[in-house]
């Protein structure tokens, strides 16, 4: 994983925010965890084995565990500074809980019962996307669901997006013009991609039965489940 994809999380002021900041700026956060949660379940059973892919901060981590008590979460993250946040975040389930440096490549074999991607994946060029995915489904069970959310690009504007959730984020005042200039700011940044690529993305990585469960400004989630190899 190149520099770019471990960006902004070198930051260290971005970093001992975060656990502040994401409840704060992605709308419903705490919802899309549990959203998260119910679709893993569908096809994990028992002491499941879920794996998390960015899972610096810890939050969807401690969720999941807090969630299932019989499951087991491997999380992997390129930030030392994130996974740093994250062995504070889920000390209350560290026993359940491994937390590895490194991107998808790192983390284990499997294969995992689910497999999650929160936040992440708008940080990786689509080439680089494509094939995380491809090694994620790898990693999975046949019939194991995956569950993906970060911003995308609903429309032929998605500064205009952005500019929302960005807006939304910003709890002290409403400032348009303000949000605007972050918005270009992170549309030229991020890799964003239309619903289309997002499902065609999943579907060329070996996931069938592609559909999207959440939407909120910029913010889309999917779920896809790993076809039989």
């Amino acid at each position: 994983m190149n520099q770019d994809q471990v960006s902004p999380y070198a930051n260290v002021g971005m970093v001992a925010s975060y656990t502040d900041d994401a409840p704060r700026k992605v709308p419903g956060l705490l919802d899309l965890h549990r959203m998260m949660m119910m679709l893993l379940a569908e096809q994990a059973f028992g002491e499941a084995h879920i794996l998390v892919v960015g899972a610096g901060g810890g939050l969807e981590t401690r969720s999941l565990a807090e969630a299932q008590p019989a499951w087991q979460v491997t999380g992997v993250d390129p930030s030392p500074a994130m996974l740093e946040l994250a062995r504070r975040t889920i000390v209350p389930f560290s026993d359940r809980i491994s937390l590895i440096e490194g991107t998808v490549d790192q983390a284990p074999a499997g294969p995992f019962d689910g497999a999650t991607c929160l936040l992440t994946l708008h940080h990786i060029a689509p080439s680089e996307r494509l094939r995380t995915l491809k090694e994620i489904h790898r990693r999975l069970k046949p019939g194991a669901n995956i569950v993906i959310a970060g911003h995308s690009a609903p429309g032929p504007d998605p500064v205009r997006w952005m500019t929302r959730s960005v807006a939304f984020g910003n709890r002290h005042e409403v400032n348009p013009k303000a949000a605007a200039n972050t918005a270009k700011m992170m549309a030229e940044r991020l890799h964003l991609l239309t619903h289309a690529e997002e499902e065609a993305m999943l579907t060329d990585a070996g996931f069938q039965d592609v559909a999207m469960f959440y939407a909120a400004f910029s913010f889309r989630g999917w779920v896809g489940t790993a076809s039989l190899r």
